[in-house]
């Protein structure tokens, strides 16, 4: 069943944003998601019943962020077990939804693989469904202790690198909680340090051409009575030239073996403008998003996007006429090129944050290192 509008949360919003929940009605399990493409115009949730739903919200990016997908998937796996679908086939159409962010393929595995261990010793799928639903909401729950502890690291990181607070912060996309269980990513470390008085101005990049940072970060930074400014993208370079970026904060979509960092595309070029100014480059993950599978930045899969979305401009309750259902900015035929992540260098990375500390200087050994501390403390 296709996914199918609920209902609009501005009478009963708290503090917190709650951008994924399951809930069990009487005519089955769902899984409801904020629809993050309306915003900041209107807070609609989505109600998906199986796992093509989830996968279709996934693709159009009404769900997103890297340690979300990885929850969205787990859940998405105990709702086909539990709604009787084939789990196999879920968890493969789950996983391949989109391919730079390893966190997807990591949280369905994970549920794959207790649905799997239950249904081998128990032969019971209610069982087993309910071993799927079990593991993603340990995810879920292990994801939001993470985000507090990336955020403590970071701001200890920060208060290093740039004593005496007053943290003038460039992020760039959307990493606050809107992607976590948790108050996010690198946006976290930013609200951990407004929280402690030491931020003085989060720069927020409009993210082009889906403008996560305009639509979502700002959002989140109103919300939470940030003081920040909003910047287009190609003004970044004169911020850096008049001395107004103290530090670039950004999240990841995967971290190579190597220290190489996929995120959304524009992150290279501020870590480029970092590096010549002499400014910190952060990068705030959890350890999910590290895939020692990947060897290298040249071995990451980037996802190319549809082309409309950058010869198209889409708003909420906007009346559209172009092919991909937005307003045509280019003229008809006009080709564009549109890969959503770019692939920045370890070179080029002054630290990579997790929950279980930073990296710095970035090298394939120390991340390598850190991941087989976190292992040791898991088992």
């Amino acid at each position: 069943m296709a996914d199918q509008q609920a209902r609009t949360g501005r009478d009963k919003r708290p503090s917190e944003i709650p951008v994924l929940r399951w809930e069990e009605p009487p005519e089955g399990p769902v899984l409801v998601l904020l629809d993050q493409t309306r915003l900041p115009v209107e807070e609609v949730e989505l109600v998906c019943t199986d796992a093509s739903a989830l996968v279709e919200a996934i693709r159009s990016l009404a769900v997103r962020g890297a340690p979300l997908l990885g929850i969205a998937g787990a859940y998405g796996v105990a709702l086909a077990a539990a709604r009787g679908f084939d789990v196999a086939e879920a968890a493969g159409a789950l996983a391949g939804a989109r391919p730079t962010a390893v966190n997807l393929s990591v949280g369905v595995h994970r549920a794959q693989a207790a649905h799997q261990a239950a249904l081998a010793s128990t032969g019971d799928p209610t069982a087993a469904a309910t071993a799927a639903l079990a593991a993603a909401r340990a995810l879920h729950r292990e994801d939001a202790e993470a985000s507090a502890r990336m955020a403590a690291h970071g701001l200890a990181l920060l208060d290093e690198l740039l004593p005496g607070g007053g943290h003038r912060v460039l992020t760039h996309c959307n990493s606050g909680s809107l992607v976590s269980g948790g108050d996010g990513t690198a946006f976290a470390v930013a609200l951990a340090a407004h929280r402690a008085g030491r931020l003085r101005r989060l720069w927020v990049d409009e993210t082009r051409p889906l403008l996560q940072g305009a639509r979502l970060t700002a959002y989140e930074a109103a919300r939470n009575g940030m003081a920040y400014t909003l910047l287009t993208d190609n003004a970044a370079g004169s911020l850096f030239a008049a001395g107004e970026v103290d530090a670039v904060l950004v999240g990841a979509d995967r971290i190579a073996a190597d220290g190489s960092v996929a995120n959304k595309v524009g992150s290279y070029p501020l870590a480029v403008l970092a590096r010549y100014h002499h400014v910190p480059f952060i990068v705030v993950a959890p350890l999910t998003t590290v895939d020692p599978d990947t060897p290298d930045g040249a071995s990451i899969e980037v996802e190319q996007r549809p082309g409309y979305e950058v010869t198209e401009v889409t708003a909420p309750q906007v009346p559209v006429t172009g092919a991909g259902g937005g307003i045509p900015v280019a003229p008809l035929g006009t080709q564009a090129y549109n890969p959503a992540f770019d692939v920045t260098p370890p070179e080029l990375v002054t630290a990579i944050v997790t929950e279980e500390g930073a990296v710095s200087p970035v090298t394939a050994e120390a991340l390598a290192e850190l991941c087989g501390r976190s292992r040791q403390v898991t088992i």
